[in-house]
């Protein structure tokens, strides 16, 4: 019996029952289809917190433990490691710092570095120059805006508690200096460490540079970069080392966190979080993937069903392809092809919808949530709640043919038991 004579007698009996047929394709691409969209979620999801991850600037640092300073020994090997561009320690001046300007006074958190190696790294400033001594400073990006006097205080006290009223909070960005702080003089109090009390003396500094605005809106960066000349002027200050080390590019920072930790440094990457976000995504899908492919075990009885009524209902039929020749082999894959036809259907139709339906999820959902949630939930449309890789397709696609062709084999095996002479018997 020819292939195309094999093709011929499974498309005929399909046509016959095109309803049969049809219903058991549905209950195929449904069972198909919640599988694809189900394990989408769990790539969706990989996909947005990996791209947050890989997003962020310090993705090819490497951070050091501890609060010592690094020796000078340390610091030359370090940066000698091929593809270490630049290591920087950060000083964290110790308490708070207290800005006076006009009748405007602030808080803040200040922090010191090296000058000559902040200059190596990309530029952090949306204005200005960095700090080049003792007496200059940069700013953070909200400083002015946090620089209040006692009316703006009022002010924000009372609209925030009518945004609290309203299940909501409000973030000053109203109040504040409006001018042009850039090289403006300010005076500072720094915090005494014993007693944790403002000292009396108060500094003047030179407002150079204002660093680039937060990448999140809810971030609020009214901070203070010194230079590390600072602490030749202020010799009591007490600060708490932090140092990190730049690399070149991010395929390389394995490869270098790898020889630090050979070296016995203490260090750590944001890079190490992406193992863990794989192995944990994984973990996720393959939970995913076994609830879907319930669904799909479930649409098999409905292909079982079907087949075994085929073998009924051909029961005449099959007489007579063994009658004429037809080996039990030719008959079980004519039933097993057809089965599979079944699947096949219902995959490329599961294929489809599965698109559609993570298109519609991905334009909709994000609204949705933020509605849900409350007004001033961040944005969500950068969010992806579905992806179908290629990988899944073949996943789902192989699961549902495969189940479907195992539904028809029990049918298809007994289909290869009946009698010629019963089968010829049988009345039309």
């Amino acid at each position: 019996m020819l292939f195309k004579d094999q093709l011929s007698f499974v498309f005929q009996h399909m046509r016959k029952n095109k309803l049969r047929v049809t219903m058991t394709v549905l209950a195929a691409m449904i069972g198909c289809a919640f599988l694809i969209v189900l394990a989408s979620v769990g790539f969706g999801l990989q996909q947005t917190i990996k791209g947050e991850i890989l997003n962020q600037e310090s993705i090819t640092e490497i951070g050091l433990w501890g609060d010592k300073a690094l020796t000078e020994d340390d610091k030359i090997f370090i940066q000698e490691i091929e593809h270490v561009n630049v290591v920087l320690t950060r000083n964290e001046i110790s308490g708070s710092i207290r800005s006076t300007f006009d009748d405007r006074d602030a808080e803040s958190i200040g922090v010191a570095v090296d000058i000559k190696d902040q200059t190596k790294l990309p530029s952090t400033l949306s204005e200005g120059r960095l700090p080049e001594n003792a007496n200059e400073i940069a700013v953070g990006y909200h400083y002015a805006m946090r620089l209040l006097n006692e009316t703006d205080q009022e002010i924000i006290s009372q609209k925030s508690k009518e945004a609290q009223e309203q299940g909501s909070w409000y973030d000053g960005s109203e109040e504040g200096y409006k001018g042009d702080i850039l090289n403006k003089q300010v005076e500072l109090q720094f915090m005494d460490p014993e007693t944790f009390e403002y000292l009396e003396q108060s500094t003047p500094f030179t407002i150079v540079g204002i660093l680039d605005e937060p990448d999140y809106e809810f971030q609020i960066d009214n901070s203070i970069l010194f230079s590390n000349d600072l602490f030749k002027a202020q010799p009591d200050l007490v600060s708490y080392p932090a140092t990190t080390i730049y690399v070149d590019t991010l395929d390389n920072v394995m490869p270098v966190l790898d020889q630090l930790k050979e070296n016995n440094y203490q260090v750590y990457s944001p890079i190490e979080q992406l193992k863990e976000l794989d192995l944990f995504f994984l973990i996720f899908k393959i939970g995913l993937i076994f609830i879907g492919t319930i669904s799909i075990l479930i649409a098999s009885i409905g292909i079982f069903n079907t087949m075994t009524m085929a073998v009924t209902e051909r029961t005449r039929e099959i007489g007579v392809l063994k009658a004429i020749g037809a080996s039990p082999s030719i008959i079980q894959r004519l039933f097993l092809m057809e089965s599979a036809f079944i699947g096949l259907l219902g995959t490329i139709l599961a294929v489809i919808v599965s698109y559609g339906l993570s298109y519609v999820i991905n334009a909709v959902l994000p609204s949705i949530v933020s509605f849900a949630l409350s007004e001033d939930t961040p944005d969500m449309a950068g969010i992806t709640f579905s992806t179908i890789p290629v990988s899944l397709v073949l996943l789902a696609g192989g699961i549902s043919i495969f189940v479907a062709v195992l539904s028809g084999w029990r049918p298809a095996r007994k289909a290869t038991k009946i009698e010629v002479i019963q089968a010829l018997r049988q009345e039309l």
